[in-house]
């Protein structure tokens, strides 16, 4: 029987020995967090899978996110923590759909965010994170632009990149949008004093009521760097835990007690810890086309984001 302590050391051990880089992404657990090499947003991880030294790269997050290390790291060995955790935002657009609304919209550039598919970036022309998407969106050449498959965020580039004729198709995180304006009203009357930080994954509605709006990394930046003491977090509600691990001066309240990924808490300690004595999670896997036509979609997105 171990105590968490105990089970991440023998988490660090084994990941030394067997030469695992371990990824966690924001929305995991803290305890999870604590055994990472790196700790960060789906896209930032697979940067650093590719620079890491080590053959074998384990992904605490969802099954995109394993999938795009993949891409920039084909030579490395990847798993993902827990074959079930996937993303009903990446899943909810494929390739036989966006292909006929491409028919349909000729002449658009197809902006798919990070959060798709390995299988849909293969038909996408550039890829963008939410930190990213309003400056590549600037960036395009083309005025006539498809933004898949969150209508909250391109709603949010949108009204950024009024230059633009974006066109949405409904799609987006079922777990920001859980989040109403009743919630920032309730929040706001019980905590007066406090800063409303939200993702653009939100409902527009509720984005617009903002102190700040932008990525979890800049979430989390933001309230670490802010002079205010007091911060309501509208986005998943492990950022409220580790905001209060990193700020133990400040206060954190969860916009909705309902922000909660189900996917991303599928992974537990113990996953970890079967991961990295080689008999747990699933290695991904993709074709050389598949991960050749995706990566120019991701190839774009750093140029345009220069």
């Amino acid at each position: 029987m171990f105590t968490t302590r105990e089970l991440q050391d023998e988490i660090i051990r084994l990941k030394k020995e067997n030469d695992v880089c371990i990824l966690a992404h924001a929305y995991q657990s803290h305890d999870i967090w604590e055994v990472a090499d790196y700790v960060g947003d789906s896209y930032g991880l697979s940067q650093q899978a590719a620079k890491a030294t080590q053959k074998t790269v384990l992904m605490c997050g969802v099954r995109f996110m394993a999938e795009t290390v993949k891409i920039l790291s084909p030579e490395k060995k990847v798993l993902l923590s827990n074959p079930n955790a996937g993303c009903p935002m990446a899943e909810q657009m494929d390739v036989e759909l966006i292909s006929q609304v491409k028919e349909m919209n000729p002449g658009y550039t197809v902006v798919a965010y990070i959060n798709t598919t390995s299988e849909l970036k293969t038909i996408c022309d550039v890829c963008v994170t939410s930190s990213s998407a309003v400056q590549i969106v600037k960036n395009i050449e083309n005025k006539n632009i498809l933004f898949i498959p969150d209508c909250n965020l391109g709603h949010w580039v949108a009204e950024q990149v009024p230059e633009k004729n974006i066109k949405l198709l409904q799609g987006g995180c079922p777990t920001h949008v859980r989040m109403s304006v009743k919630d920032v009203e309730a929040a706001r009357k019980a905590h007066p004093d406090a800063l409303l930080l939200v993702h653009p994954e939100c409902l527009p509605e509720v984005t617009a009521k903002a102190d700040y709006k932008g990525s979890t990394t800049g979430i989390m930046d933001y309230a670490k760097n802010s002079n205010a003491k007091e911060f309501i977090i509208g986005t998943e509600n492990s950022i409220v835990q580790h905001l209060q691990f990193a700020c133990p001066d400040k206060k954190f309240y969860p916009l909705s007690k309902d922000c909660v990924c189900h996917n991303m808490k599928l992974t537990t300690l113990g996953d970890v810890y079967d991961c990295v004595k080689g008999i747990g999670g699933e290695e991904i896997e993709l074709s050389d086309e598949i991960r050749e036509k995706a990566k120019r979609c991701i190839d774009t997105m750093l140029t345009l984001g220069q």
